[in-house]
């Protein structure tokens, strides 16, 4: 690359944010951390901070920034605290490309903040998206920025469509392992833990998203994403079980002709694209042996079983402020089952029951959206008080 790209990292102690850093780290001359954000996680924050010397770190947990400052005082990187602090620093005319990897809900201003400023977002936060597709997607036409995803389904997507004529793209096929529960009927999920939900066996990740892996919420988050990416409706995006989890995601073009993507379980390829686009460098990850793999195989997605891929398809299709009152009640009823509130299969009879008591909003604003979010979170809070 001509010259190094400068990276803000939103949710820098978070699992792509860590695997962000070691993809920063693998190519120094190409990539600097200028901008790390974390919630709460001072520690760690600082840690990184230390070793990355990055321009300016922002806590947005505000008690926190006091111990930050201190240990941070005499490296010369600044540092701010607040949620007001992110939205500015995304603008920063110093950052060339933005890193959306905070988790959930919290990452829509940011990345709308981003798309504002003409950024390169490199989006690993596809709630943002989810909930807000029309409005980012809008801004970033507007104001000239552009959106590499991060996902490894999106991101083979992207790379299968790359010189590809949009009117030739027939259908999307997104992959997924299928989760820890794969083949299980209802009956058993009643009687999960949120210990065993939270053994994914291919992919590290987070809590919250290793749940929505389980419940193939992930998936039905990842079809509505890919609407808002490849301007394809829900009936031409497909969702196939592939325990393997080796072919990332595939897409049909109108001859027959079928592109897949194929690589190991491992976010920091993914990672490295978005951040180096349109460039490929060699870096030092392991790479695929097909003669290693052994069979690949694919199932169909069981959605009778597994409600939450279903409720994405209905809250895609009905649009509006729908998508945002799936979002929500999603993340309130996955902690409520961290937490051991409620069972595995009442996240999905939460998320609908919310769905179906929403005032439906068709061209919903940015108000729109954060008084959806709002009203949704407490339903969803007293549904599970009740349940």
């Amino acid at each position: 690359m001509s010259q190094v790209r400068r990276v803000a990292i939103l949710g820098s102690t978070g699992s792509i944010g860590r695997q962000a850093i070691e993809v920063i780290e693998a190519f120094p001359e190409a990539i600097a951390a200028d901008v790390l954000v974390t919630h709460s996680n001072a520690e760690l924050l600082i840690e990184q901070a230390k070793r990355l010397r990055p321009r300016q770190v922002v806590i947005v947990h505000a008690a926190l920034y006091h111990r930050v400052c201190e240990a941070l005082a005499g490296t010369g990187i600044r540092v701010a605290a607040g949620q007001e602090a992110v939205l500015a620093a995304v603008q920063q005319p110093q950052v060339d490309v933005v890193l959306a990897a905070m988790v959930g809900y919290a990452g829509l201003l940011p990345v709308l903040a981003a798309a504002q400023a003409g950024k390169h977002i490199a989006l690993a936060n596809k709630e943002a998206l989810v909930v807000a597709g029309a409005l980012i997607t809008t801004e970033v036409r507007r104001y000239g920025g552009c959106l590499i995803p991060v996902d490894s389904e999106h991101s083979a997507i992207f790379q299968c469509v790359a010189g590809e004529a949009h009117q030739s793209v027939r259908r999307i096929i997104l992959t997924a392992s299928g989760g820890p529960f794969r083949g299980m009927n209802i009956d058993q999920l009643r009687h999960v833990r949120p210990q065993q939900a939270l053994q994914h066996p291919n992919w590290k990740m987070g809590e919250k998203i290793t749940i929505d892996s389980a419940t193939l919420m992930n998936k039905g988050l990842e079809v509505i994403e890919a609407h808002w990416l490849f301007g394809l409706p829900a009936e031409r995006i497909e969702v196939v079980i592939h325990p393997q989890s080796i072919i990332h995601s595939m897409v049909e073009f109108s001859d027959g002709s079928l592109k897949a993507q194929l690589g190991l379980p491992d976010m920091r390829l993914p990672i490295q694209y978005a951040l180096t686009y349109p460039q490929r460098l060699s870096g030092p990850w392991p790479r695929l042996d097909l003669l290693q793999v052994g069979p690949l195989t694919f199932e169909p997605a069981d959605r009778n079983t597994f409600r939450n891929l279903a409720l994405a398809y209905e809250a895609l299709r009905l649009g509006g402020n729908m998508p945002c009152v799936l979002n929500a009640a999603n993340e309130v009823a996955v902690q409520a089952f961290l937490k051991e509130r409620i069972s595995f299969p009442t996240i999905s009879r939460i998320i609908e029951q919310c769905m179906s008591e929403a005032d439906f909003i068709g061209q919903p604003g940015l108000e729109d959206y954060i008084e959806t979010d709002r009203w949704t979170r407490q339903k969803a809070q007293a549904l599970i008080e009740t349940s």
